[in-house]
């Protein structure tokens, strides 16, 4: 089981192709991230946004595994900064009346003690913002970046090409990272992806069970799948991985757990991924 290898990013430098994420799991965070930890994961995906993620609970399950020898340098910690407009109006994790570029430093100054780390390896602005908006976070992201505080930075729920690319051209450090949700609604993102291939960012994919029951309940999919005695969640995580894509997954437990981490196990040879390939045109 190998859920250690990586891709590498416009950073220059690597990630795990398995990200666990913590979304909704509230008073449970801190024993499924020791979990996960525990089965092998080595990335954790979670936001400064107390209205979907436990932040502190991340910080407490990943003490836990440091305590057991696991090094921080062995993880990928990636966490959100959240728009006022994405926030429990009764949490917000920093001074809503405050510029944009503080209100960025104030959310990652919470990361930080939430995670009890001194860096975090991704930071994601959590969706864009308009026009200037979107310019001044990007700035205050980079300044974080130039001060040691993120290895990269990304952006999340970013659909639109022409948003990404406009960002990207302007960015004078580029984002490394794009994480949205995998699903025919939008395509299943081709002509982001392309994007992302060309300029070398790593693109996340969040919700990528839940939001393709079609795909999962194909008869290709499944045929191939007992063919291969695997089970469709892990075809389908193997095969984006095998497509260049680090899929989030969120299980709760450790059977789910051990056979995500299990798609690294075998590989799929170029017939099977191209058939794969039909499923998401």
């Amino acid at each position: 089981m190998s859920g250690h290898e990586s891709v590498t990013s416009a950073a220059a430098s690597g990630m795990p192709r398995l990200l666990y994420g913590t979304a909704w799991k509230k008073e449970r965070t801190a024993d499924l991230v020791a979990t996960a930890l525990a089965q092998g994961f080595r990335g954790i995906d979670t936001a400064c946004q107390p209205k979907h993620y436990h932040e502190p609970g991340v910080g407490e399950g990943v003490a836990r595994a440091l305590k057991t020898g696991l090094r921080r340098d062995e993880l990928y910690l990636q966490t959100k900064f959240t728009p006022l407009s994405g926030q429990d109006p009764e949490r917000v994790p920093y001074d809503p009346a405050a510029p944009l570029a503080e209100q960025v430093a104030q959310s990652f100054r919470v990361s930080l003690k939430n995670l009890r780390t001194d860096y975090l390896d991704g930071l994601v602005l959590h969706s864009p913002l308009p026009g200037t908006q979107l310019d001044a976070v990007w700035r205050a992201l980079e300044a974080i970046v130039d001060a040691g505080g993120a290895r990269r930075i990304g952006i999340s729920n970013c659909y639109d090409p022409e948003v990404l690319e406009a960002l990207h051209r302007r960015a004078r450090i580029k984002p490394a990272i794009l994480q949205n949700r995998f699903y025919v609604e939008t395509g299943y993102d081709r002509e982001v992806r392309a994007f992302c291939r060309a300029q070398s960012i790593v693109y996340q994919s969040f919700w990528t069970l839940t939001a393709n029951p079609r795909v999962l309940g194909d008869a290709r999919m499944r045929a191939l799948a007992s063919k291969l005695d695997r089970t469709p969640a892990q075809l389908l995580f193997r095969y984006l991985t095998q497509r260049g894509i680090v899929p989030l997954t969120g299980t709760t437990t450790i059977a789910h757990m051990r056979e995500d981490l299990a798609i690294f196990d075998f590989e799929l040879g170029a017939e099977d991924c191209a058939a794969l390939d039909s499923l998401f045109v």
